[in-house]
């Protein structure tokens, strides 16, 4: 393992976990979308989209640092229990969707479906080494779950 110094190492942990949430033992990756929602609701509500997305934007920074020194620190391509790249992926999925339950009720279920699926593109994104790949197939399960979502809406199934 890696050693990191410990403040520095606790820092790194509680981002890429956020808080120890990713070590809950049952779908980690479902948790860190589950807590994106209210907190993506709350933003697009007051900040519009543009406000969310320039909180995935930030999201994705400090996922791509936060994960990228996680994973090297376990050895590990993409830990599972590394859930702060899912808040970010399921960030751009409602930014793209409408402000309903119904949007953010389909926007949460196709990136769930896409994320775990990994269709291309997202496998060939996963592939990619260190915190581009761990962070990037999120974001691209993001970006197509929002577009389907966005297309539903727009044809009024939503």
């Amino acid at each position: 393992m890696n050693e990191l110094s410990v403040p520095a190492a606790n820092w790194i942990e509680n981002a890429a976990t956020l808080f120890g949430l990713g070590r809950i033992g049952f779908a980690p990756g479902t948790l860190g979308s589950l807590v994106a929602l209210p907190i993506a609701w709350l933003v697009m509500r007051f900040g519009g989209v543009f406000g969310l997305l320039g909180l995935c934007a930030a999201t994705s920074i400090l996922a791509l640092w936060a994960s990228d020194r996680y994973a090297r620190s376990r050895e590990t391509h993409d830990p599972s229990e590394c859930i702060i790249d899912e808040v970010a992926g399921q960030f751009l999925a409602c930014a793209l969707s409408p402000l309903s339950i119904t949007g953010f009720a389909a926007a949460f279920v196709l990136f769930r479906l896409f994320d775990i699926s990994k269709l291309w593109p997202i496998s060939a994104v996963e592939r990619i080494q260190g915190g581009a790949g761990i962070v990037g197939d999120d974001l691209i399960a993001g970006l197509m779950a929002g577009a389907v979502t966005a297309i539903f809406a727009t044809a009024g199934f939503l």
